[in-house]
């Protein structure tokens, strides 16, 4: 008998997402990530929960629609972690005509299945605020909504999930060997320490690495479905006081957002660039900084440029190739090809995918193995991420309740801890009745006994981890602040009480 029913490579959105979802139904799942969650580009995207309007000029009808449903599932999913936002589209008739970006956010709206969204209006950019940062000449908007999300935690609270519902979930473990038989017995290194456990299914949800692994683990011949498009983006201090975003038409037909970042940035992407090579080693270039700010500048009254970036980052889209000639066309819908053979363990590959359609993919993964799990039932529509059990809208609420049982902290604090935690902001500060308690402070508000939660619940083992995925308080961080942290993650912690 196989060890599990189910092992999953690749720790970032598909692969936890597939994990949680499987562990939920009951099957023994174990998911192998060789470096920590969201690493790659769940960490590097957009960040946006959205149909995707820009899609709809490709035709992909049914991926927006699919998507445009999933917003608000996830919303209420996670409300901590997502939020609505309000994007405002300048009209520029150069670009494309009101008439034509009117129809598309009809299209929309219409296919939005909104119950919880408001729908697009027209902004005068004279009267508006929106209108004081941009340049004089744009005097007319559309202004519609999407989400903005954690993507970084988003991944690992489906992680945390998985593992609550019986999941293994090792990060830091490489699986060096697949060797298929009627189980596939994989070999894995954590640490320098080898290990072997068998399954009775493989999927490979290794995104930009699928291909690799498929070729160098599997030892098959690539099947080269998989595109590689590199997205960049930059962060600079912020560009303007309200809380909406912009989503700007650039003169190559793509467009660029620019949405409120952390309180006191502004986050600027992306770019679209074939890529070839490592994944790991994807940086944005000077010629895409410069794009970027060129779109930016062509649109706002402050002038950018690359002196004015404090963090750049970029990560690699895995497309399904569909024969698209341009980066920009390329699909972002998702294929799931099942290799069945007689006598032998199957193997799922996912190909594609984008962070909001990421637990309608889960489901669809378990429904192509539904064959081998006959009982088995969707269950995730309804159910919330740890920490988001509380209404959409209630954010406020609970950060009021969480300053009334600790009247110490500062909002700020407190915000942060409830957008990054939810309801379970109370296991974080569960040992912490006064100031003293919190230990060490590294910079910004990030305390020991914040770091060691994150250790022991959510598999951070270094500053990166804490820094970059667990948070985005690397923002605010000197190196030598980052330097004190790895000192105390690497020394041995306290064992937990029972």
């Amino acid at each position: 008998m196989a060890d599990f029913d189910l092992a999953v490579v690749g720790g970032g959105i598909n692969g936890t997402g597939i994990a949680r979802d499987a562990a939920g139904r009951g099957l023994r799942v174990v998911l192998i990530e060789q470096n920590d969650l969201a690493s790659g580009t769940s960490s590097a995207s957009s960040k946006l929960i959205h149909g995707g309007l820009r899609y709809l000029e490709h035709g992909e009808f049914r991926l927006v629609h699919e998507a445009l449903r999933e917003r608000e599932v996830l919303l209420r999913a996670a409300p901590h972690l997502i939020r609505p936002i309000r994007f405002v589209l300048p009209i520029n008739e150069a670009r494309r005509s009101a008439t034509l970006l009117r129809l598309g956010l009809l299209v929309y709206d219409w296919i939005g299945w909104r119950k919880i969204l408001p729908g697009t209006r027209e902004v005068d950019l004279v009267t508006d605020a929106a209108g004081l940062p941009l340049k004089a000449r744009f005097h007319h908007a559309f202004e519609y909504s999407d989400c903005f999300a954690d993507d970084a935690r988003l991944v690992v609270l489906n992680a945390v999930d998985a593992a609550e519902r019986g999941a293994v979930i090792r990060t830091r473990t490489r699986c060096v060997r697949a060797e298929r038989g009627d189980v596939w017995r994989l070999v894995l290194i954590a640490h320098g320490q080898r290990d072997v456990v068998s399954a009775r299914i493989l999927i490979n949800a290794a995104g930009a690495w699928n291909e690799i692994f498929a070729e160098t683990v599997l030892r098959q011949e690539p099947a080269r479905r998989l595109r590689l498009d590199k997205g960049s983006h930059i962060v600079v201090r912020r560009l303007y006081e309200h809380d909406r975003a912009y989503i700007l038409q650039a003169a190559d037909g793509r467009v660029v957002f620019a949405i409120p970042f952390e309180g006191e940035f502004t986050l600027i992407g992306t770019t679209d660039q074939v890529f070839t090579g490592d994944p790991s080693m994807a940086l944005p270039t000077g010629q895409e900084i410069d794009y970027l700010c060129q779109v930016v500048n062509e649109y706002f009254r402050t002038e950018l440029g690359a002196a004015d970036v404090v963090w750049a980052f970029a990560g690699v889209r895995s497309l399904y190739d569909d024969g698209a000639r341009k980066a920009q066309d390329v699909g972002r819908d998702y294929e799931l090809i099942l290799d069945e053979r007689y006598g032998e363990a199957p193997l799922l590959t996912v190909y594609g995918g984008k962070i909001t359609t990421y637990r309608r993919l889960a489901e669809q993964v378990l429904a192509r193995l539904r064959h081998f799990f006959p009982h088995s039932r969707p269950w995730t529509a309804k159910s919330h991420l740890p920490g988001g059990d509380f209404v959409y809208d209630g954010i406020e609420t609970l950060v009021e309740r969480t300053r009334r049982g600790w009247p110490f902290l500062n909002v700020e604090h407190t915000q942060r801890l409830v957008r990054a935690y939810g309801t379970r902001v109370e296991r974080v500060l569960d040992k912490v009745s006064r100031m003293d308690d919190f230990g060490t402070w590294f910079g910004a508000d990030l305390t020991a006994a914040e770091v060691r939660y994150l250790m022991r619940k959510e598999w951070a083992q270094t500053a990166d981890d804490v820094l970059w995925r667990r948070s985005k308080l690397g923002l605010r961080f000197s190196p030598a602040q980052v330097e004190a942290l790895e000192r105390f993650i690497a020394q041995p912690q306290p064992a937990t009480p029972p």
